[in-house]
């Protein structure tokens, strides 16, 4: 079991005065992760209407390419995998944390 200094828990009590210190770094890593989704959710929509399709479209129809691998469409490129990634890895975590403790029965 790691040991949390002070400090920490003193700040993570500002953060999230309910609760114990399990409960509130679970609260504050929770609301973490919701804002990174909420980035990546909000990049794949801004990339969706700048180019009218979904990503797989984007990647599917080579627009790279078409394009001439101008730098700001790859550029797009490379962010929306990243978002498309991290929608994918952030929703698997939230529900992870989100899933009620298994008591080993």
């Amino acid at each position: 079991m790691t040991t949390v200094p002070a400090k920490v828990l003193e700040a993570l009590t500002t953060l999230e005065p309910e609760g114990d210190a399990d409960t509130k770094i679970a609260k504050v890593v929770e609301e973490a992760l919701v804002r990174r989704l909420n980035h990546y959710q909000y990049v794949d929509r801004q990339l969706q209407q700048k180019y009218a399709m979904t990503f797989a479209q984007f990647r599917d129809s080579q627009t790279v390419q078409q394009k001439g691998y101008a730098f700001d469409v790859e550029s797009d490129f490379w962010e929306w995998e990243l978002a498309q990634d991290g929608l994918r890895t952030l929703q698997r975590q939230l529900s992870e944390l989100r899933r009620p403790p298994d008591d080993g029965r």
